[in-house]
């Protein structure tokens, strides 16, 4: 009896023994986490950068007057198709009609005052020889020789003065003249009018600046666009580059252009800084019309049958710890339960910027690797220690609160680089 009463003493102390050690193993094992992969793979990849743009014409011109008048009849409309040198609008010229004739009235009388003051020039002088061919026969005063010089200087003056009111007369007339030619408004290039800002009937003023009547675009056959590229993207621009965009009027149709310029001047809008890239764009159907949005795109790299992971596995961090969790169902990306490598997985690896995570053999494992061209989804691995069909972890899933990483929030929440 004795002897059984020890066996069973030995038998509960060694169960209890097993279910300690069972429990401390379970609370210090590494728990399971279950993380999201996926393969890498062989594909193309093409490098853009995309911006929004608004479609012109090469050459626009604002038709403005340098007068002020009423409008007395156009000769134009939207849309009309003019000529260099075409009337296109009419201010009324009665005013200036006036102004010519009396500017012409103001340049005969000069005129006449000129011939005036030349023929008293000329009594003058005559005076003056008499007067010295007395003198010299001592039959005149020195009086009367000193007065007909003086008589010589002051009608020689009056014949310059007069000749200078003359030209100031004949300045006026012609600018009077010119501002009468300016009542007619014509183009200054061969072109379509885009646009018509005044009615018949309508007063323009020109005191302060030239008020455009119309907008004329010289040619819309050819076209350009004026696109808003951000400045971490103008350094992957280059002259001659193809593009192609799209305009919401034509859905689903490309059209395609060729850098021309990148401007140097930056625009700030909200902190943003963008510079403009000009793009040729051939208009021979008519199709686009100026003051359209563009959606460019431009493919400055592409890479056929490169080696290509998610961006997403660039930005995955492992979490220090997790909980074991249920796989779902239906992910054609795969999962995989693994356990961190223990050491090989310290934070200062997983923080490397050329770092990825890949799942072998069941254990989660960094890949050191040199990245090259991205398209913003996928990014090329140039070389690395990284196969085609390696398991690339780019998240992990259901972690309870105990494998947060640290400084993270709960329910297997856990810190990633952006």
């Amino acid at each position: 009896m004795r002897t059984r009463i020890i066996w069973l003493v030995s038998l509960a102390v060694l169960v209890a023994a097993a279910a300690a050690g069972w429990r401390y193993r379970a609370q210090h094992a590494a728990p399971l986490v279950q993380y999201k992969s996926a393969a890498a793979e062989r594909r193309r990849i093409v490098a853009r950068v995309t911006a929004s743009g608004t479609l012109s014409a090469l050459v626009t011109v604002q038709v403005g007057t340098q007068v002020s008048g009423r409008i007395q009849k156009l000769f134009a409309d939207f849309n009309s198709t003019v000529k260099k040198g075409e009337l296109v609008a009419k201010i009324d010229p009665q005013m200036f009609d006036a102004s010519v004739q009396q500017a012409q009235a103001n340049y005969l009388s000069a005129k006449a005052t000129v011939t005036t003051a030349e023929a008293t020039a000329l009594n003058a002088d005559r005076q003056y020889a008499r007067t010295k061919s007395l003198r010299d026969s001592n039959l005149a005063a020195q009086a009367d020789l000193e007065t007909a010089e003086a008589n010589v200087a002051t009608s020689h003056a009056q014949v310059d003065a007069a000749k200078a009111s003359l030209a100031q007369a004949l300045a006026s007339l012609h600018q009077a003249q010119i501002n009468l030619s300016y009542t007619n408004i014509v183009s200054p290039i061969d072109g379509v009018v885009i646009s018509r800002s005044v009615d018949v009937g309508q007063t323009v003023a020109a005191s302060l600046s030239a008020p455009t009547l119309f907008t004329i675009a010289q040619d819309l056959t050819k076209m350009q666009v004026d696109t808003n590229v951000a400045e971490g993207d103008v350094g992957r621009l280059e002259v001659g580059m193809k593009t192609y965009f799209t305009v919401d009027s034509f859905p689903g149709q490309r059209f395609f252009g060729k850098v021309r310029q990148i401007r140097n001047f930056a625009t700030t809008n909200q902190n943003v800084v963008t510079y403009d890239a000009v793009i040729d764009v051939d208009n021979s159907d008519l199709k686009l019309r100026p003051g359209m949005t563009a959606n460019v795109t431009v493919v400055y790299a592409q890479r056929d049958n490169a080696l290509a992971i998610p961006n997403a596995a660039l930005r995955f961090r492992p979490p220090t710890a997790a909980a074991p969790t249920a796989a779902p169902s239906g992910s054609h990306e795969g999962t995989h339960r693994a356990r961190p490598s223990g050491s090989s997985m310290s934070p200062g690896d997983a923080l490397e910027a050329r770092t990825i995570w890949v799942l072998r053999g069941g254990d989660l494992q960094p890949a050191s690797v040199k990245l090259g061209q991205s398209d913003g989804t996928v990014t090329e691995v140039v070389e690395g220690d990284l196969h085609e069909g390696d398991a690339v972890v780019i998240d992990t899933l259901g972690a309870d609160s105990s494998s947060a990483a640290p400084g993270g929030a709960g329910g297997g929440a856990f810190r990633r680089l952006f």
